[in-house]
């Protein structure tokens, strides 16, 4: 994976370091930077009169809602197996499956059966999250290498009951991941031998929200100068400081009581996070405090003006894209900096929540309902440039769509989907 400098910009007043990465990979959950965004250029334009054309449908993925990993000529996902839970690579040229790992013992048992984790790649290296909590690491020709049970080694508990989701963060020698448990919400891991580095208690800090993980990935912040893991947990969004674990802060007031979901999104010195179930969205400010860092509130949205339920959030250019409401995903553009609505929420074009990804000027809304909307990145208007049906759609359809290599990829189930853009 090939990467050129960052560079620090302002963005609406906040200053913001930019990846300018020119690879085409995407590596893990969410892209890159793992922030919904792809770097190419030059693959989008319209799909009003001509919709992307399918490349290919491979199948055996195995039963889930995970997204994929593309590097290289390969594609990582994870998916229920024949034996159990596992990891499954295939041919990015066709789709054929390569190997599939199994990593527990027959499916886990969970509302919703399926995997829902996007392995994270690195080298000749991977690394993932089993829906009944479980990190493995495994080799990227399948051998597994080591794995570790979050509740037999932290006291693992999720905020209810519908399986771990965490797509693992690794950041230099760690691999960071969120059992819940009460002495151990975040831990710190050797990414090569699963060794323990650190393990982070959380405190209280407010009374939303329920004790136990939430079903987000944690993403890195430089807030108030010190580098951290922001998570949103079942108690809220938390910042836990990368070198030793330390929590640091605490914000509860876009949190609610059945799952928190949504990835916060991170903006120089600030943090934006949102929730659904009738809970809202909120931006906090992050601030030196002594040793420690403090989190306050800049504004909170009410949940009539943004909840995002699980389909996650884009920043571009200083304004957030994304669904709207509770089980919808009515598209919406805020202001990052104000909280003001520059439009939306528009009326849906699909049915359920939308999961969204960025590429080339455009937010690609895939709704629940298996249909995929193009919508431009713009905050003067809202404007559709186009729509399509996937040709295959089993259930809710809920994997993120990737973007990499001028390809878009839609997992559905069992089945995978190349459209060419």
């Amino acid at each position: 994976m090939k990467h050129t400098h960052g560079l620090l910009v302002t963005v609406m007043g906040f200053s913001v370091a930019v990846s300018i990465t020119t690879a085409k990979d995407w590596p893990q959950f969410r892209g890159p930077d793992r922030n919904g965004k792809s770097a190419e250029t030059g693959i989008i334009k319209s799909w009003e009169q001509k919709a992307p054309e399918l490349l290919w449908m491979g199948e055996g993925m195995g039963s889930g809602y995970a997204s994929v990993a593309v590097v290289g000529d390969r594609i990582y996902t994870t998916g229920d197996l024949k034996d159990g839970q596992g990891v499954v690579a295939v041919n990015a040229k066709d789709g054929k499956v390569l190997w599939s790992t199994a990593v527990t013992e027959g499916a886990p048992k969970h509302s919703f059966e399926g995997a829902r984790c996007t392995p994270t790649v690195i080298g000749k290296q991977l690394w993932i999250t089993t829906s009944n909590g479980m990190i493995a690491c495994l080799d990227t020709d399948g051998k597994l290498l080591w794995k570790k049970d979050f509740k037999e080694e932290w006291g693992g508990k999720m905020m209810s009951g519908w399986g771990y989701s965490e797509s693992v963060l690794v950041d230099g020698a760690a691999a960071i991941c969120t059992p819940g448990g009460p002495d151990a919400m975040m831990v710190a891991l050797n990414k090569d031998t699963g060794k323990e580095l650190w393990r982070c208690k959380v405190p209280e800090f407010g009374k939303n929200g329920k004790d136990g993980a939430g079903y987000g990935s944690a993403v890195i912040s430089m807030g108030a100068g010190v580098k951290q893991y922001v998570q949103m947990i079942g108690r809220g969004t938390i910042g836990v400081r990368a070198s030793d674990g330390k929590f640091l802060w605490g914000y509860d007031h876009s949190a609610n009581g059945t799952a928190n979901i949504s990835m916060p999104v991170i903006v120089g010195d600030h943090v934006f996070s949102s929730s659904a179930y009738g809970a809202g969205a909120g931006l906090v400010k992050l601030e030196k405090d002594g040793d420690g860092v403090k989190a306050t509130e800049v504004y909170f949205l009410k949940p009539d003006v943004l909840q995002n339920h699980h389909g996650g959030m884009v920043l571009v250019d200083g304004y957030i894209y994304c669904g709207h409401k509770q089980n919808g995903g009515d598209p919406v553009c805020i202001d990052i900096k104000t909280g003001k609505v520059m439009w939306g929420p528009g009326k849906s074009l699909g049915n359920g929540s939308a999961a969204v990804t960025y590429a080339d000027g455009h937010v690609i809304f895939r709704y629940q309902n298996g249909m995929v909307v193009l919508v431009e990145a713009a905050p003067k208007e809202f404007r559709v440039k186009g729509s399509f049906m996937p040709k295959f759609q089993a259930r809710e359809s809920w994997a993120y769509p990737v973007v990499s290599g001028g390809l878009l990829y839609l997992r559905e189930q069992d089945k995978l989907m190349c459209y060419k853009l």
